[in-house]
């Protein structure tokens, strides 16, 4: 009864608008520039730092350093290498490769509606979309540049020292500065324009398979609620979801805690459609497999998540509910997200 209470009161707060909320107003902050008040109805409120906030100039501008390949060592390689916007700012491969040529060890993850996040990376280990952007220009099995011939390169360029003084009123460009920008663009990769929310807002109607996937999402009997909650579809947590005892450490290297061991971040089940591989290690092909594993082969381990039924091996769904699970969480796919061209390669 709880669940379906709070479904009607989010349904009635998410029928006022599902598109984000672009306010803009000239500030007077000591430059010119426009604020950005960067939200979607229905959202909960974004938290942005107060010392990084969202202009239309720093949003234009960290676009252009999202896809700007000057970041990386060769200059073959930019954000969006690992980030494409055609998979919902993801990468089809398991695991990404650097300019090196050095293959990663850990899926990339899908950036959607990153602007509320409080952790980033699968193990949580950045608190901040400004300190996710700056690890992967320095390192080696990434961009693999260093942050003094990086700033070189932008402070040489062309165009960017202007861009960087109209949108930060300072022309000197730091590492500071530069994950701010990038930072900026990321929280306008807002994702809420799916079936799902066509659905909340009395716009589109679910098939009988994709409404009985939703109540089952819904259900004790599958959980799903629980990690991967409406409206974001995700609790922003990290969880140990039995899938292996410990190959990889996740949180518990961040934390140094035995308790997390094996605890990684719950992604976002929003456009999840178009973001294969699945799971921190991309073990998973298909979604077909990613509800097989949760069904059948959830290992018992001593931190997994109360949560999920280790002692019995998983959910045991009938094949027809694995449809039923498999067709809502097609309805989260957003194509407008993915096709749109405020967040597109600027450069093209």
């Amino acid at each position: 009864m709880k669940r379906w209470i709070f479904h009607i009161l989010f349904l009635v707060s998410f029928l006022a608008c599902r598109k984000p909320l672009i306010i803009e107003s000239n500030q007077g902050d000591g430059h010119e520039h426009t604020h950005m008040d960067v939200n979607a109805v229905g959202f909960p409120t974004m938290t942005i730092p107060s010392d990084n906030e969202t202009s239309k100039e720093g949003v234009a501008l960290g676009r252009k350093l999202f896809y700007d390949p000057i970041l990386s060592k060769d200059q073959t390689m930019s954000c969006s290498s690992c980030h494409q916007q055609s998979r919902a700012f993801s990468d089809n491969k398991r695991f990404s490769v650097g300019v090196e040529g050095i293959e990663g060890n850990i899926n990339a993850s899908a950036l959607i509606n990153p602007g509320w996040q409080s952790s980033f990376f699968w193990n949580g280990r950045a608190s901040s979309l400004e300190k996710q952007a700056e690890a992967p220009v320095s390192n080696p099995i990434e961009m693999h540049l260093n942050w003094d011939n990086a700033l070189d390169r932008i402070n040489n360029h062309p165009t960017y020292p202007l861009e960087f003084k109209v949108a930060f009123g300072d022309g000197l460009i730091t590492k500071d500065l530069v994950v701010k920008a990038i930072a900026q663009f990321e929280r306008t990769l807002i994702s809420n324009q799916s079936k799902f929310d066509l659905f909340l807002a009395g716009e589109a109607t679910f098939s009988p398979l994709e409404l009985a996937g939703y109540n089952l999402f819904l259900s004790e009997k599958a959980e799903c609620f629980h990690c991967h909650g409406r409206p974001l579809f995700t609790d922003d947590e990290l969880h140990n979801n039995g899938l292996d005892i410990y190959p990889d450490i996740g949180y518990e290297g961040v934390s140094g805690d035995i308790a997390d061991r094996g605890k990684f971040r719950s992604p976002t089940l929003r456009n999840i459609e178009f973001t294969a591989p699945y799971m921190h290690d991309g073990r998973f092909q298909t979604l077909e497999e990613v509800i097989d594993f949760y069904s059948d082969s959830i290992r018992s381990s001593p931190t997994v998540d109360p949560l999920m039924p280790n002692d019995n091996g998983g959910f045991h769904w009938t094949d027809i509910e694995k449809l039923q699970l498999i067709a809502f969480l097609k309805t989260l796919s957003d194509t407008a997200y993915i096709n749109n061209t405020n967040l597109s390669n600027p450069f093209n």
